[in-house]
């Protein structure tokens, strides 16, 4: 109950940064650098939020396991 906001806020960066991954791959876009900037501070903060983001949502396949065992 305490980390459903950290789990709502984490998918949410993960998934901005897959959209921007998406990007780059498809049409060499990087939309973080063209709103923020080239790894200006800001840019930089973002992608290292999303990073964290995704490490953190590597806890939700243990959580995953957990709701299955209850069965």
């Amino acid at each position: 109950m305490g980390t459903k906001w950290l789990d709502y806020t984490s998918l949410t960066l993960v998934i901005i940064g897959a959209i921007n991954w998406g990007l780059i791959g498809f049409f060499n876009f990087d939309l973080v650098a063209f709103l923020f900037g080239n790894m200006t501070w800001i840019s930089r903060i973002i992608y290292a939020l999303v990073g964290i983001a995704g490490l953190y949502m590597l806890s939700t396949y243990g959580r995953i396991g957990q709701l299955g065992d209850n069965d």
